[in-house]
């Protein structure tokens, strides 16, 4: 058995070939976030969407890396015996350190899997973060003050040229009036101005899609107005500003977890989730490190947040409400605004899947660019829940229904593999309590999802309203992902024509239909349980039943362009022309 001064040592060695594997992981996820600034004024988009699927593998394979060093390297770290010293020479290291809670995630992550167990102990892991994230300095300051006593134009011009585009702007001087002149509605007038307003500003501009986002903050004393400001490029690689999001929903649907993640370039990340915290005070500052590519992180806040819930509620897990699914099992905490979704062992007809299928699916959805029109999910593995939070209807259902991913251990009900998403409103139970502009809304923004998940390539499969639900800012979203596939692959048919009587009464196809053919005319008849939903669709939406647009759109995508999906209505953009769009 070790000594006390050889475990100290072993410690050190170990906690410093850990952090080498986290810095390399920070400096490639940098290194791709800095390039995507030069993407965009490439207007490389295919190389956008590439680099956002590349990174969303990358911790991953530096948690790979790290463990396979310490098989081959540190035979000692394969037992219990030196963690807590490697723990403690980990906290040593993390001291002056600009990323120190990614650290600490990845210490966990490699942890986790060396000692190839279910659960740890606290002294092993980061269960709670040990080393504070307040005031650390960074080379670059994590965001710039602006002064409009100065005068707000001025201000502008130099804020856009502290952002260091190569590209020439397509009217620079037209821009910055529209800017201010949306700004001015929203900035304190001279009687109500604190001597210290300032615009504050990200120093990174946040790249997603074919935009780049300059995200601040009006900061008038005690009162302050977030804003976001588009850039996108016109056809000749010049540059404008598209629009000025200053509404609340506005923004929240710009950060929403059902959009892509952005590319920023952080180089102290607690410092710029900090700022955003400020933007966003309701949004779990999980959701914002996912919001910036950070999943992994966001997810061990996010599963810290939930045990501190539990901590201090006492409502019970229950089936969640609306139409329960073939494919899986979803329950929810009322007073927890997520859902936990679980694969059933088998199927109910006609589904004709299976788990692998479906986990493939969800891959999908994360490896594919989303447009705010799909449901993010965090994975995680072996998760052990209080068992007497458990409804026991619910309990039951989970027992019978999901059996080979469900255990009991004790007092904890353990789940080897659940999928968690934010809370929405189902679809159809939004309707049935809506008011007559509620429905005509909602009607126009299921249409909207289905166009935009086209436009990324996407064909849902099952459109029934009960696979999509609302958003708290009335966006309607897509969340049920075992029949998605990219619509490059679909073919879309007109109706043959009956040939006679019998071929228009028979219940069964006369005519031949391939496993990925679709019919859009017949989208109608299986969708709507209405007439009047079905004719207030057709209102807004009557080309999505027509071959026509699925063909176009079709041929679009496989010519390789990339389409414009805008995260903003399209009455928030500034009226000048654009070309190229």
């Amino acid at each position: 058995m070790a000594s006390n001064e050889e475990l100290v040592l072993i410690g050190r060695r170990v906690a410093r070939a850990i952090l080498a594997g986290f810095d390399k992981h920070y400096r490639i996820f940098r290194a791709m976030s800095t390039t995507a600034k030069e993407r965009f004024e490439q207007g490389d988009w295919r190389g956008i969407k590439d680099a956002h699927r590349t990174r969303i593998d990358l911790y991953a394979q530096r948690v790979k890396e790290a463990v396979a060093t310490l098989h081959e390297n540190f035979p000692e770290a394969l037992g219990d015996t030196a963690w807590p010293a490697i723990k403690h020479a980990y906290i040593e290291l993390l001291l002056g350190h600009q990323q120190p809670e990614l650290a600490e995630t990845f210490f966990n992550s490699v942890a986790c899997r060396v000692l190839d167990r279910t659960y740890f102990h606290n002294q092993y892991i980061f269960w709670r973060p040990s080393v504070s994230t307040e005031h650390i300095d960074g080379q670059q300051p994590t965001y710039r003050s602006y002064y409009p006593s100065m005068g707000l134009k001025a201000v502008l011009k130099t804020m856009v040229a502290d952002l260091q585009l190569a590209n020439a702007w397509e009217d620079l001087d037209r821009d910055i009036e529209a800017v201010s002149r949306a700004l001015w509605e929203f900035l304190p007038r001279p009687s109500e101005t604190h001597a210290e307003v300032q615009l504050q500003v990200l120093s990174s501009l946040c790249f997603r899609n074919k935009a780049a986002y300059l995200i601040g903050v009006v900061v008038n004393g005690p009162e302050s107005t977030p804003f976001a400001i588009p850039i996108l490029h016109n056809g000749l690689h010049e540059l404008y500003f598209d629009a000025v999001l200053l509404r609340r929903g506005e923004l929240g649907t710009l950060f929403s977890l059902a959009r892509a993640y952005f590319m920023v370039d952080m180089e102290v990340p607690s410092a710029f989730i900090r700022f955003l915290k400020g933007i966003f005070p309701e949004k779990p500052a999980a959701e914002l490190y996912i919001s910036v590519g950070l999943a992994k992180q966001g997810k061990t806040l996010f599963y810290r947040d939930l045990f501190e819930h539990l901590k201090h509620s006492s409502d019970t897990f229950v089936s969640a409400p609306g139409v329960k699914g073939m494919v899986m099992l979803v329950f929810t905490l009322p007073s927890f605004p997520y859902v936990f979704k679980v694969i059933r062992d088998r199927f109910e007809p006609p589904k004709t899947s299976d788990r692998a299928h479906v986990e493939a699916q969800y891959r999908f959805v994360k490896l594919n660019d989303r447009v705010g029109r799909m449901a993010d999910t965090l994975e995680y593995s072996d998760v052990a829940f209080p068992l007497n939070r458990f409804e026991p209807a619910l309990l039951a259902e989970l027992d019978q229904k999901a059996a080979n991913i469900v255990e009991r251990q004790g007092d904890k009900l353990v789940i080897k593999h659940l999928y968690i998403e934010r809370r929405l409103t189902p679809l159809d139970l939004f309707l049935l309590h809506a008011d007559e502009a509620g429905v005509r809304q909602a009607m126009r923004e299921y249409g909207n999802a289905i166009r935009e998940l086209a436009g990324a390539n996407i064909f849902p499969g099952d459109l029934l309203l009960k696979n999509f639900g609302v958003t708290r800012f009335g966006r309607v979203v897509f969340y049920d992902y075992d029949e998605i596939a990219p619509l490059e692959q679909m073919t879309f048919r007109r109706m043959p024509t009956p040939r006679d009587d019998d071929d228009e009464t028979r219940g069964e196809p006369w005519f031949f239909v391939g496993a990925n053919d679709v019919f859009p005319e017949e989208f109608a008849k299986f969708i709507f349980p209405t007439d009047k939903l079905r004719q207030i669709f057709l209102d807004e939406h009557a080309d999505l039943f027509t071959p026509q647009f699925w063909l176009q759109l079709q041929a679009r995508l496989t010519a390789g362009e990339v389409l414009d999906v805008f995260p903003y209505p399209e009455s928030r953009r500034f009226p000048h022309p654009h070309r190229g769009l």
